[in-house]
């Protein structure tokens, strides 16, 4: 067994971790990169299904396990693990189709959430994608599909119709909510845990909302406490197709005089309505206006498009950083979270750290689900963003996140799977669903990949022995 087997195999390049372009086909396209040593054996970049089923096989056939990389944020690097091959999808970047009538779409999994809001937007159309531009579909809709316009459009996940997978038999099939009903269920929310490759998704579309509009707001640190509790008390009552989150964040370049003493960090509010009508839009977003305190600065009411909404977005989160993340959710009240994270983020070591608060607006919380494996809803959501740049300051800022991630843990009430660090806190990937869907998880990984031939939430996260397969 050798790797010139695997590329008589497959039309896509085949790499050896011997090979001199091993290290950057491994590293060169992650997002985070605050990198572990962990390596497979192989890389195989697939072109096509077929390299994917050829390769599943190969693995089956000699004893190796598969892990796939999807295109997510890879905040903890699920991707990365010791031994086996290391199924790229990055050339399946296209959209098939898109069925303007009947608002339906085919795409492949490695197209961002920009390029395919982008593509709908021309046509009048939009689809519930993720916040961060850059994050690619397959890593956004198995950790959950945490989505724009959430409280209307539910999850991304929730607007998936079927998708096309290979099966760890190395089989390419169907599946929806009536046929493969279990690889389905799965797949919309399993995270680096789904036992499949997915190859294809089927989109249902929504029309593009006509006034997308926001407001923006700054207040000073220390007032962060009352204005989450403010907010948490008002969002029942505003429309649910308003976004409103809550962050930590540095004053832009005109406050920083105003929050120099407090390190330069403010309180941001953003809110943003999903409407078809400006009036309407206004109208919900007027009662972002009645703040407890006086804000440093404000605008209100700004017509805003996706593209923009994507540009501030991958301001506050940007790349080629290295990172720690820990995204829950919580049933607290905002205010109170603040009050519990305040002393110790006014000594964040790095500036362009964020904390993030998305409080759900509306009498109900997004949910539930239907059914699938994504299963957490809460009133609020979020965590720290613990980003920085240089080697150098990894241990203080890994010190710093944690004793937030600690000050938080009463508050938690479950976290998001594509949004944590499963490798270091493996208690934490069961906290991810409730107890029945995690059974039932782990139910269908034994009935469905009984040879283990995917790496699960736990596996090839320690060093391993390294023996030369060619």
């Amino acid at each position: 067994m050798n790797a010139q087997d695997l590329r008589t195999l497959c039309k896509g390049p085949v790499i050896d971790a011997g090979d001199a372009q091993f290290r950057d086909a491994l590293h060169g396209n992650l997002w985070n990169r605050l990198i572990p040593d962990r390596a497979p054996r192989m890389i195989v970049k697939v072109a096509d299904e077929d390299d994917i089923i050829a390769t599943v096989k190969f693995a089956r056939a000699h004893g190796l396990k598969v892990v796939v990389r999807g295109g997510g944020h890879n905040w903890c690097q699920p991707t990365l693990r010791n031994g086996g091959i290391l199924i790229d999808l990055e050339r399946l970047n296209r959209i098939l189709s898109i069925d303007v009538e009947h608002r339906r779409a085919v795409i492949q999994p490695i197209l961002s959430n920009r390029e395919i809001q982008t593509a709908l937007n021309a046509h009048g159309l939009a689809f519930p994608t993720g916040h961060c531009p850059q994050v690619k579909a397959s890593g956004y809709f198995l950790g959950g599909g945490m989505a724009w316009n959430p409280t209307v459009w539910g999850y991304g996940t929730e607007s998936l119709e079927a998708i096309e997978l290979v099966t760890a038999e190395g089989t390419l099939i169907w599946a929806s909510e009536s046929e493969n009903a279990d690889f389905f269920w799965a797949a919309r929310g399993a995270g680096s845990g789904f036992f499949g490759i997915v190859t294809k998704y089927f989109l249902k579309l929504h029309p593009l909302p006509r006034a997308i509009h926001g407001s923006q707001s700054f207040y000073r640190l220390a007032d962060a406490p009352a204005v989450g509790t403010w907010l948490g008390q008002a969002a029942p009552a505003i429309s649910p197709s308003v976004e409103l989150t809550l962050f930590l964040v540095q004053a832009p370049p005109a406050l920083a005089d105003r929050a120099a003493g407090s390190n330069g960090w403010v309180c941001m509010v953003t809110a943003t309505a999903f409407e078809d009508d400006p009036e309407v839009a206004r109208r919900a977003l007027q009662p972002l206006d009645d703040a407890p305190v006086e804000p440093l600065s404000r605008s209100r009411v700004t017509p805003l498009d996706f593209e923009q909404l994507f540009d501030a977005s991958g301001a506050l989160f940007p790349e080629g950083v290295r990172s720690r993340v820990e995204a829950t959710y919580s049933d607290h009240c905002p205010g109170a979270v603040m009050a519990a994270i305040l002393p110790a983020w006014q000594r964040a070591p790095s500036a362009i750290s964020v904390f993030l608060t998305t409080i759900f607006c509306g009498p109900h919380v997004p949910g539930p689900q239907r059914d699938m494996a994504r299963s957490i809803t809460s009133k609020i959501y979020g965590g720290p963003w613990t980003m920085w740049h240089d080697a150098d300051a990894d241990a203080v800022n890994a010190e710093w996140h944690r004793a937030v991630t600690a000050v938080l843990k009463p508050f938690n009430v479950g976290y998001y799977i594509g949004e944590t660090n499963t490798v270091e806190q493996p208690e934490i990937v069961a906290q991810a669903f409730t107890p029945e869907k995690w059974r039932r998880l782990c139910d269908l990984r034994d009935r469905y990949d009984p040879d283990r031939v995917f790496f699960d939430y736990f596996d090839g996260l320690t060093a391993e022995p390294r023996r030369e397969i060619g």
